[in-house]
């Protein structure tokens, strides 16, 4: 009797799902990739020719900053506010930051150090998303890794080479399969890896003519890592379904831009630079607490809302 609750329950769930995850994504997409659209089309606008005497030009809009780059844009902040820190004794509270002074007079980036001491709080969102809210994805590893691809791309690149990508692995596997050629999974994932590589540099020969600024500074590490994401994708739906596999790429884009927020937060990133030992500390003990919790996740309450309300 549960079970049939439970299975009427679940198909009435799954278009609320989508339609919540859909706005969601929308939401975060309009917040994320709106403004660096609309700074590439200010850039592309040509400026006016002035009819009377000239007036000093506005500043122009500071460019989009890549903490994953070394460049003294993202270096230089950094390193002044270890500068200024005032440290106090080595033992017992201070030895994190000692050791990250060493390492940057040893010319370690900065930028470096901050994105490793903010992909453990990454993973705590993912996973308390994930436990607590009830937002799935592939694991924590993927979702972690195309947040810093959309902080090295910006969201607009690294959304658009994503859908290219998966558009183009599942274009050829129908194709794969309308054609009735049987490949062995290797084989058949280095050829998916051949036509989204062609895929990827029609988009980047395409870059004079969209004159999108940051698509001419993608890295092969960016699209490693979409192309993993990929491959992921094409491995569930050929396990399960192609609806869960959009489902849970879905989720893991949400994820990704869930995460890209708390790497891009600047009073995040300072704070874990000059207090490493509270960050490590806290995030280790946040995640003993989050592996306790056993109750229901959020999106289960108002899946089991009848069962729970006893109607």
């Amino acid at each position: 009797m549960t079970g049939g609750i439970i299975c009427i329950l679940s198909k009435e769930f799954f278009p609320m799902r989508k339609t919540i995850l859909f706005v969601v994504l929308v939401v975060m997409t309009m917040v994320f990739v709106w403004p660096s659209v609309a700074l590439a089309q200010t850039r592309r606008l040509p400026s006016p020719t002035p009819t009377v005497a000239p007036s000093p030009s506005p500043s122009p809009e500071p460019a989009r900053i890549d903490i994953t780059q070394k460049s003294e844009e993202s270096l230089g902040p950094l390193e002044k506010l270890l500068r200024d820190q005032k440290l106090g004794p080595i033992w017992p509270t201070n030895p994190v930051k000692y050791a990250i002074r060493g390492a940057t007079a040893a010319k370690v980036p900065a930028n470096t150090i901050v994105l490793l001491l903010l992909l453990p709080i990454v993973a705590f969102v993912i996973a308390f998303t994930r436990n607590v809210i009830g937002i799935r994805g592939f694991g924590i590893f993927l979702p972690a890794a195309l947040s810093v691809v959309f902080v090295a791309t910006g969201p607009a690149v690294g959304i658009g080479l994503f859908l290219i990508i998966v558009t183009v692995s599942t274009a050829v596997r129908m194709i794969l399969r309308k054609l009735k050629i049987k490949l062995q999974y290797l084989p058949r994932m280095a050829f998916i890896l051949w036509a989204v590589v062609i895929g990827v540099l029609g988009v980047l020969f395409a870059a004079p003519l969209i004159r999108f600024p940051d698509l001419a500074n993608v890295s092969i590490f960016a699209v490693l890592v979409l192309v993993l994401l990929a491959e992921d994708f094409i491995r569930v739906q050929l396990g399960k379904s192609a609806k869960t596999a959009v489902g849970l790429t879905f989720e893991t884009l949400i994820l990704s831009l869930i995460s890209f927020l708390f790497l891009t937060l600047k009073p995040l990133q300072e704070y874990v630079l000059l207090n490493p030992e509270v960050s490590l500390l806290g995030t280790a003990l946040a995640d003993l607490l989050l592996g306790k919790y056993t109750g229901l996740r959020v999106m289960e309450f108002y899946r089991f809302r009848k069962l729970i309300n006893g109607k």
